[in-house]
C-alpha cells in the first residue's frame, strides 16, 4: 500500500505493529510515533494527525492489530476441528505469541490502562479482545450469555496478561499452565450455567406472570 495515500485508518493499521516496537524503547508517545513514521517513510505530521488522541489511540490501534493478526493466525478450518476449550486456549495462546517480543511496549501500554482516568477505555479494550476471541470460537448468543461469556473470558484473558508480562519461565509455561486452569474454570462455569438455566426453564416467571395481568392474552 502507498502510505502517502492512505486513509487515516490505514494509516493507524500500518503504523501500528512498528510503533510498538519503538514504544518498547521511547514509550507509547510523540517519540516513538516519529521514529516509526520515518521509518516508513510516512510524513510525521500525518502521522501525528493520525494519532491526535495520543498514546491511547497508538495503544488501541496495536491491539486493533492483535485482534487482527490472531484471527490469520486460526482459520476457521483450524478452530472448527477443535473442542471448545482447545479453540479458546489457542485464541489466547496466539494472542501470547504476537505480544511476546514486545513485552516491554506491553508493560508500557498496561500501565497506561492503568490510569484511573483510563480504566473505562481499557475496559473497552479488553472487552473486544475477549468479543473478537468468541466469535472466532464460533459463539453466536445473543441473549445473556453473549454477556457473561465475554466479561468471564475477559477477566481470564486480562489475569493472563498480568502473568504473561512477569513470566520467565521458558516458553511462558508458568503463564501457559495459569491460563488452563482459569480455562478450566470458565468451562465449569458455563456447564454449570447451562444446567441452572435447563432446570429453571419449566419454573414459574415472575416477570411473565406480571406482564401477562399488564397484556392479558386476548
Amino acid at each position: 500500500m502507498d502510505l502517502a495515500d492512505a486513509t487515516l485508518d490505514e494509516l493507524r493499521a500500518a503504523l501500528a505493529p512498528s510503533l510498538a516496537a519503538n514504544a518498547a524503547f521511547d514509550g507509547w508517545n510523540q517519540r516513538a510515533l516519529d521514529a516509526t513514521a520515518d521509518g516508513m517513510g510516512v510524513d510525521r505530521d500525518m502521522a501525528r494527525l493520525a494519532f491526535a488522541d495520543g498514546p491511547l489511540a497508538m495503544i488501541d490501534a496495536w491491539f486493533a492489530h492483535i485482534d487482527r493478526t490472531m484471527l490469520d493466525e486460526l482459520s476457521p478450518e483450524t478452530l472448527a476441528g477443535m473442542k471448545i476449550r482447545a479453540r479458546i486456549a489457542a485464541l489466547v495462546e496466539a494472542r501470547l505469541a504476537l505480544l511476546a517480543p514486545y513485552r516491554d511496549a506491553l508493560r508500557r501500554a498496561l500501565a497506561i490502562l492503568a490510569m484511573p482516568q483510563n480504566l473505562g477505555r481499557a475496559s473497552k479494550l479488553g472487552w473486544r479482545a475477549a468479543d473478537a476471541m468468541w466469535r472466532a470460537a464460533g459463539d453466536t448468543a445473543t441473549d445473556y450469555n453473549h454477556y457473561t461469556k465475554r466479561m468471564t473470558l475477559g477477566s481470564v484473558y486480562a489475569a493472563t496478561i498480568a502473568v504473561f508480562v512477569q513470566d520467565e519461565s521458558e516458553e511462558w509455561a508458568d503463564t501457559r499452565a495459569f491460563l488452563g486452569r482459569r480455562i478450566d474454570g470458565i468451562m465449569r462455569f458455563e456447564k454449570a450455567k447451562a444446567g441452572f438455566v435447563n432446570r429453571t426453564s419449566n419454573r414459574p416467571s415472575l416477570s411473565r406472570f406480571i406482564g401477562r395481568l399488564r397484556y392479558p392474552a386476548i
